[in-house]
């Protein structure tokens, strides 16, 4: 089963992405960026959805983090923030994010993502 890591502060987003989730991938869960970015390296799962606004480390640094190191670089990320704001989007696909997506999270919407990222 493919493994996904979960990077999100807020534990009913947490809920709600590893319901989505649970019955395709296996899922790991980490509750900030400075965490994230040691689970990706300790873990190697096969695609990462990124919250942006986390505490210690947000998603955008998390991301460039993850990016520069040869373990992890090549790792689909998937940014996820609440923000819609104009710019946002290419923000967070200059950090290193291969997609990304506005909360509240289409459950489908995520799914064919991650499919697709995983084709690759």
């Amino acid at each position: 089963m493919k493994k996904i890591l979960i990077v999100e502060d807020i534990e009913l987003n947490v809920d709600l992405l590893t319901q989505i989730l649970e019955d395709h991938y296996e899922v790991v869960v980490a509750r900030d960026g400075a965490q994230g970015v040691a689970l990706a390296a300790q873990h190697r799962p096969d695609a990462i959805i990124m919250d942006m606004s986390l505490p210690i480390l947000d998603g955008w640094e998390a991301t460039r983090r993850i990016r520069a190191n040869e373990v992890t670089r090549d790792i689909p990320i998937i940014g996820l923030s609440a923000h819609a704001m104009s710019g946002d989007r290419d923000k967070a696909l200059e950090a290193g994010c291969n997609e990304y997506l506005t909360k509240p999270v289409d459950d489908e919407l995520l799914l064919k993502t991650i499919s697709k990222l995983l084709e690759n």
